[in-house]
């Protein structure tokens, strides 16, 4: 007997990935940088492999300048410009993704405590289950970005990590997906692969 498969459990029909504001500016105070531009980019690289729909923000791009290049040349749409911390305010987004059948998304970048914080806030608020890859995300200050989690996952948010995402949204073994998103999981940090 086979067990049906959990509701808990992230598909890639059901789930949106969001990159919010892994803009340069905001980059360059990032103790943790290169682990978020790390994990944010294989998500996007598994995204692509698995079919789940992604997007992107800008928090006021002419002041804090573009998406982080790595990561500009993997997204499937421009990125929306906000000035409000709250990705609330790209409204085409979520609404394409819940006509699309998509009621959950699994949120990554800069910074946790507070565009993320409010995003995942007003995302529960709007009915969305939400997810936190947790090393996809960061702040400048260790204690803002734990904290700024606690609060979340008290809130209703549940936190996750990038390999997990990446694993979850496969589901089996086996496959040509399967081995790429393997692939994925078995890079170093630092090591970006050409794009194909």
């Amino acid at each position: 007997m086979t067990l049906p498969r959990s509701p808990e459990l992230m598909r890639p029909a059901d789930t949106g990935l969001l990159v919010i504001d892994v803009q340069n500016r905001l980059l360059a105070v990032q103790p943790e940088r290169k682990r978020i531009v790390w994990n944010i980019r294989r998500l996007l690289d598994g995204a692509k492999i698995l079919g789940v729909r992604s997007a992107c923000t800008e928090q006021v791009p002419e002041k804090l300048g573009p998406t982080e290049a790595s990561l500009t040349e993997r997204l499937t749409a421009p990125a929306e410009s906000k000035v409000t911390f709250s990705c609330g305010s790209c409204g085409e987004i979520f609404g394409t993704w819940r006509d699309l059948g998509i009621h959950r998304v699994l949120v990554t970048g800069i910074e946790t405590h507070v565009c993320v914080q409010q995003t995942v806030l007003d995302l529960l608020a709007a009915g969305f289950q939400v997810l936190v890859a947790v090393d996809a995300v960061g702040s400048r200050n260790a204690i803002d970005h734990d904290i700024a989690l606690r609060r979340l996952e008290s809130s209703g948010a549940l936190l996750t990590t990038t390999e997990a995402a990446l694993f979850e949204w496969c589901e089996v073994a086996g496959t040509a997906e399967f081995k790429a998103i393997s692939a994925l999981a078995k890079e170093r940090i630092g090591v970006v692969p050409h794009r194909k």
